[in-house]
């Protein structure tokens, strides 16, 4: 790598991911280890499980819609909830429970881990008509995620 990582939109490698299309913006091979940056379009049928990363922390950017996040609880019943906006950024630590989901029709957002070797489940996992993260789950374990409760309603 250079001294500098450059990447526009459309410039890095698309990959799929269940029914959606990824763009990896920033591998974790180009920057060390040091982190892995996805750019993903996202519907609210889309929405992860509530769910913990025992090895990196992750970061969000919304570039469009808004999208709700979900955390700090095995439960989505007693999570807090926070809106977030085109522009906002949003941090989540390693082992603080959470998730997210678009509440408009479609969610553009920058997904950032803290260090980058996740990349390796989304790549794993690859293409699929619709979510089915229980099929995934001893694999989710392999990279350090444990899901607590289901993904909130689409």
């Amino acid at each position: 790598m250079s001294i500098a990582l450059v990447r526009n939109p459309g410039d890095g490698q698309d990959f799929r991911y269940y029914n959606n299309v990824i763009e990896q913006v920033a591998t974790n091979a180009e920057t060390s280890g040091a982190v892995s940056v996805m750019r993903l379009t996202v519907g609210p049928e889309d929405a992860p499980p509530l769910h913990t990363h025992s090895r990196e922390d992750e970061s969000w950017v919304v570039l469009s819609g808004r999208v709700r996040f979900w955390v700090g609880s095995t439960s989505l019943d007693t999570c807090e909830v926070h809106d977030a906006e085109p522009g906002a950024y949003i941090h989540v630590s390693r082992l603080v429970p959470h998730t997210f989901q678009t509440i408009t029709p479609t969610a553009e957002v920058l997904v950032i881990n803290n260090p980058g070797a996740i990349e390796g489940l989304f790549h794993s996992v690859g293409s699929a008509d619709a979510r089915a993260d229980a099929e995934h789950t001893d694999l989710a374990a392999d990279y350090g995620i444990v899901n607590h409760d289901n993904p909130p309603p689409a």
